[in-house]
């Protein structure tokens, strides 16, 4: 039978990088960032939001703003990329369509980045972010953390290595297509490999060797979340697609969050790509995700 072909606009992108990854198999660290800053082209501008570099907690990033958002609710986006790849850039516009339809203000962190920066150099920018909020006068209750694919699992660690510093815990946590598995095993890499035009077993396995390589082990819960004791986790909302080979990790993690008794939401974006919230403004679908998480937002207040 003839293989799967991409069926909207963000499986062609990354299509495009898997050729090209493939032509130039020891394409440099320095020119996959420049291919992964691309991923904001699937993403329509949204309107009426403002941008601004600033710094928070000494991490660097862009302060995306809606021109009726609420100043002291702040989505903190920590952005996919396999640890190593992505950017404020990357993301600023997800950010931009998340904030105008929660009505928060959302900052995009550039952590730093494995290899030069390994676990759990990423984790403490995570932590170090939430803290600035709060000294700045922000709510614990008022900060929601957001990660998507590697930020996903970033926004997990972060909120556990709060809570095992016994500080103030963000009120909820937002994943979309979040990778957890640093062993490599998720049941569904091959079964839907296919169907899923990113990832592959062996570009997961050089992105874990980038991030935790030498610095802990594929089983630690920082760096793997579903070795993670659940119990007294915030809110959580997961949503991933059903043909990305990353989709297993998702389904791993609704089943522990809800065994731990956390109040879990889990939506299912039937034959999308990877984090099909980039396609906002372009797809129904990613617009129909947008505004259930902010319906989902809204219920928490």
């Amino acid at each position: 039978m003839p293989s799967p072909r991409p069926t909207d606009a963000l499986g062609e992108v990354y299509a495009e990088w898997a050729v090209e990854m493939d032509r130039y198999p020891d394409m440099s660290i320095e020119l996959l960032r420049i291919i992964f800053d691309d991923w904001q082209r699937v993403t329509a501008e949204p309107e009426d939001v403002t941008y601004r570099e600033t710094t928070i907690g000494g991490v660097p990033g862009i302060l995306v703003t809606p021109l009726a958002s609420n100043p002291q609710e702040v989505l903190v986006l920590l952005h996919g990329g396999g640890f190593a790849l992505g950017s404020s850039r990357s993301h600023r516009k997800l950010a931009g369509h998340l904030a105008l339809a929660t009505g928060a203000t959302a900052f995009v962190a550039d952590f730093r980045l494995a290899p030069e920066h390994p676990f759990p150099a990423a984790i403490d920018d995570g932590v170090a972010i939430v803290r600035s909020l709060r000294e700045s006068g922000v709510r614990a209750g008022d900060i929601t953390l957001v990660g998507d694919s590697a930020g996903g699992n970033l926004a997990l660690a972060t909120t556990l290595r709060l809570q095992q510093l016994g500080e103030p815990l963000p009120a909820q946590v937002i994943t979309m297509s979040p990778w957890l598995n640093m062993e490599n095993t998720g049941a569904t890499i091959e079964t839907n490999n296919a169907t899923d035009f990113l990832i592959t077993r062996g570009g997961l396995q050089a992105n874990i060797d980038r991030y935790i390589g030498g610095a802990t082990a594929p089983t630690d819960p920082l760096a793997n979340p579903l070795h993670a004791d659940l119990s007294g986790f915030p809110r959580l909302y997961i949503s991933a697609a059903d043909t990305e080979s990353l989709f297993d990790d998702s389904v791993q993690l609704e089943s522990r969050a809800r065994a731990a008794g956390v109040d879990v939401t889990f939506s299912v974006g039937k034959g999308m790509q990877h984090v099909f919230p980039f396609l906002a403004g372009r797809h129904p679908r990613a617009d129909e995700e947008i505004a259930l998480i902010a319906d989902w937002y809204r219920a928490g207040r």
